[in-house]
Formats: C-alpha cells, structure tokens, sequence
C-alpha cells in the first residue's frame, strides 16, 4: 500500500451509486487510565445523510455511546458536526481535533439490558505518528475480489497511526489522557454497503510508536482480498496475507483470542496475538441481512512486546445469530 499525500484528506469527486460515501474513524486507547474511544463520521450525499457514532470505552466495562443523523445533500469535508460531536482537521494528515457534548446511553458490555442514560464530552487531539498508507482507488476497472469490494467496502482508503493528547469525561468524571495514548485513523471513500461483505476481520495495532500494522481480510463470493501495511523500521511495506485463527467465546460468536500471522510482500512473517480486554457487538440490518460488528478492543503482544489496538469482526447472521461463514 503506497503512501498517499495530503489531497487524500479532502473531499474526492462522488460518483453515482446510492451508497456513497466519505468516512472518517478514530480509535484511542489509553492504558494508563483504561478508556478510550471509537467513532465515525460518514457522509452520504447521495443519500441525502451526515451520520456520527461516537463510543466510548470507560474504566471497568462499561460504553458511553452517542449516534445522530442529520440532513447532508452534498459532499463536504468541513462542518463535520452531528448530534454534539465535531471532528475538525487542523493540519492534513498531521493533525484532527474531535470534541463531544452530548447525551449518551451508557451500556454494560456482558450484561444483557445493562444500560442507562449518562452524558459525554471529551476535547481530543490525534497528532500523526507516521505517513497515510492506502489507496487511491484510481488506475484500471478492478476485477474479481477486488471489484466486489470496491462496490460495497470503498474504492480509496487510507490509514495513520498516532499519539492523542486532552480529556475525556464521562458523567461529571474527567480524565486526562496519558502519555501512552495512541490509536489509528482511516478514512474511506466510495461506495459502503455494510450487507455487502460475507465477512471481515480489521486489524488496528500499535506497538510502540516505531511497529504499526493495520488492514483487512474481506470474504466475498468471489474469494477473500487480502489488503493492509506494517510500518517498522521507518518505512512501510504491504501486507499480502493474512491468516487469522480464533478462540471464541461461549455464544460462538464474539471473539476472545486472535492468533495473527501476517505475510508481507517480502516474505516476512508476523506472528501477532490478540487479547481481547472488551468486545462491543454493534448490530445493523440492511434488508434481508442480519449484520454484526463485534469491535473489540486487544492487547496486541508482538516479538516479546505489547501494545493496544483493534481487532474487528463483521459477520453476516443466518436466522439463528449464527455467522453465515464459520469463524476461523
């Protein structure tokens, strides 16, 4: 994945299909207070939307989530503000600054219907630690995997690792991020159609501020595409593989332990291993198809190091909650 200057940042040219969209994410963790957050902009034009989701991981086990909508007929990339979150780029590829007031539904992960209403703000700052590594979604028609995924997951992509610094508060309690806070950005554009994928598994990792990875293994009917980057000894190199073994939970489902081994375009293999501390399911429907995205937040070891991030499922459910493709 080549490293993408800082246009990439801005607004691309919206094409016709009905799903299209330009989409923003962050994820935080802080160890040293145990929360952090994860969020969305996307802005649909065609459909007529400007959506936000915003959660965030307090101390213990409980989420602090705010969601809205609002009316957004056109392709913007500035006034990214909905329902009290504002996401603002203060340097392209450098710099974003997010700050939330707003009410909130406080859920109890592991406990069914453990929930109540509580209150959000938080002033944040993601300051880069390295270059975007991504796609442009240019070049010639794609084919295959590769087309099925443009159509449904985005034609251009990019992601950045980085070091966040402010507070967040929860309730009346604020705390003060620690030095060692740090997380990913993405942004995507093109077409997003969450029924679309059969599956995938996404991986944001962060080890140290000098070993990064991130990227996706995405099922489709055509084969599964393989896409993604580790950033280690001051440069970027592609990741063409990705195996993934799982250890579940009882429900069958949710993920506890991933068993990472990542292939780069040189040949070298990483073996990386997951510990999920916390995983929150969030549940969509699009038509006929019963969608989940199990975020779960890990502890990455990796050569004898640890460090924090991401690791995301997407299944489709049969009538039963069941994945329609087995867990590997």
């Amino acid at each position: 994945m080549p490293i993408l200057d800082e246009r990439h940042d801005f607004a691309h040219p919206v094409e016709s299909d009905s799903a299209w969209s330009e989409s923003y994410y962050f994820n935080c963790y802080d160890p040293e207070n145990d929360l952090g957050f994860f969020t969305r902009i996307g802005i649909r034009p065609n459909e007529g939307t400007m959506d936000v989701g915003l959660s965030a991981w307090l101390p213990g086990s409980e989420l602090s989530v705010v969601r809205g909508v609002r009316d957004q007929g056109v392709m913007v990339d500035t006034g990214l503000e909905v329902a009290g979150v504002t996401y603002e780029r203060l340097a392209p590829l450098k710099e974003w600054r997010i700050t939330c007031n707003a009410e909130a539904i406080v859920l109890e992960l592991g406990k069914a219907g453990g929930m109540h209403p509580g209150h959000l703000a938080m002033d944040v700052t993601f300051s880069a630690l390295i270059p975007a590594s991504g796609t442009d979604g240019q070049g010639k028609p794609r084919e295959g995997v590769a087309a099925e995924t443009s159509n449904s997951v985005g034609r251009g992509h990019l992601e950045q690792a980085g070091r966040w610094s402010g507070w967040i508060e929860a309730d009346g309690q604020r705390y003060v991020l620690g030095p060692e806070a740090r997380g990913n950005r993405d942004k995507s554009w093109g077409p997003r159609k969450w029924g679309g994928p059969n599956m995938w598994r996404w991986f944001s990792i962060n080890i140290g501020d000098d070993v990064h990875f991130g990227g996706i293994r995405i099922g489709t009917d055509a084969g599964d595409l393989h896409r993604g980057w580790v950033w280690r000894d001051g440069e970027a190199t592609s990741i063409r593989e990705w195996d993934v073994r799982t250890e579940l939970e009882d429900d069958g489902v949710t993920h506890r332990v991933s068993h990472v081994r990542a292939t780069d375009k040189n040949g070298h293999v990483h073996e990386l291993r997951a510990d999920l501390l916390r995983v929150a399911g969030l549940p969509q429907r699009h038509g006929e198809r019963r969608t989940i995205v199990n975020e779960g937040l890990a502890r990455w070891t990796y050569e004898g190091r640890t460090g924090y991030g991401i690791a995301e499922y997407l299944h489709q459910l049969d009538e039963d909650g069941r994945p329609l493709t087995p867990i590997e």
